[in-house]
């Protein structure tokens, strides 16, 4: 392919007509009411469509979405699954960097020995990298009958589900579309280092202990993980603002999906979302101003949630 796929392109327009009805099913089952037949048609299906134009090799790409909290990589992965899947007979698997936490257990351990902070989810130091590279190194050596379990770990336990509760994914994948919200992000010099930017690092970090030790974590192995990426995607948001109302719509839309009285109880206030978002706001800064200038696709979205490309490929890899 020598140009990057338009919607008004033949082969966009015929996929699109098979594949919005079971699209929209999805995202009716889902619950999702704020997505549009734009996203499917300006964003899905052309992404569809390279993805299932790329050149076949050995081992399966492993393409990375990257983008602050509530941007919509998870939505758009999950939806570039089920369109390869359905509609391109292709075998695809999403995978969550959010799965490989470490166990409440191991941040316990971190918060004690390292700095308080480290109990909380999410930074880098706070996944078990090595999880990761081996559930991905297990789907690079899958053949068609191969078992693979990926690992689950569930947010509002907070703690990684048990292995008897990890789903499996059968065969050889032609894509591991990795949901990673730090994804291709790189160390800062702790010579450049800024002062405490929120009130959460100014109230418990005001010496950015922990916010250097995360720093410092990002240098290690998940430089090891990235190294692997075969495309990075992100998706840029207007500002850090609307990161953290995304955010909150978030957390609206899942309040809507639970119906236990004891999951409920779980859904975060507005005031705990937003403590929650200061935790990933130094390197979500990072990831808004410097990985659209070595991404290999650059999504933006606007306040509207309104999605188009700002860079892509100029061909097929």
């Amino acid at each position: 392919m020598e140009k990057f796929p338009r919607p008004s392109d033949q082969l966009c327009e015929d996929l699109f007509e098979i594949s919005i009805p079971f699209l929209r099913d999805h995202a009716e089952r889902l619950k999702i009411e704020s997505i549009s037949t734009g996203f499917f048609q300006g964003m899905v299906i052309p992404l569809g469509v390279y993805f299932n134009l790329l050149p076949q090799k050995e081992k399966p790409y492993l393409i990375c979405f990257t983008g602050g909290q509530g941007s919509g990589k998870t939505t758009l992965s999950y939806f570039l699954q089920v369109l390869l899947r359905k509609a391109c007979a292709r075998n695809p698997i999403t995978f969550s960097i959010d799965d490989i936490y470490k166990t409440r257990e191991d941040r316990e351990i971190l918060a004690k020995t390292i700095h308080p902070l480290c109990r909380v989810r999410g930074v880098p130091g706070t996944h078990d990298i090595q999880l990761g590279l081996d559930t991905l190194d297990a789907l690079f050596a899958a053949q068609p009958n191969t078992l693979t379990p990926i690992p689950a770990f569930s947010k509002l336990l907070d703690q990684r589900e048990s292995k008897a509760k990890w789903k499996i994914f059968k065969g050889r994948p032609d894509f591991i579309f990795l949901d990673a919200w730090c994804g291709g992000a790189k160390p800062v010099s702790e010579n450049d280092w800024a002062p405490p930017i929120n009130d959460l690092e100014i109230e418990e970090d005001p010496d950015g202990v922990w916010s250097k030790w995360s720093n410092r974590e990002l240098a290690g192995g998940y430089q090891r993980l990235f190294d692997r990426f075969d495309l990075l995607i992100t998706i840029k948001l207007p500002n850090m603002e609307h990161i953290y109302e995304s955010r909150w719509l978030q957390e609206q839309t899942l309040a809507k999906t639970l119906i236990e009285p004891e999951l409920r109880k779980k859904i975060m206030t507005r005031r705990q979302v937003d403590r929650f978002v200061m935790h990933y706001e130094r390197l979500t800064r990072y990831i808004q101003e410097e990985i659209p200038a070595f991404a290999d696709i650059v999504i933006e979205r606007d306040a509207r949630f309104n999605y188009c490309f700002s860079k892509v490929p100029k061909r097929n890899q």
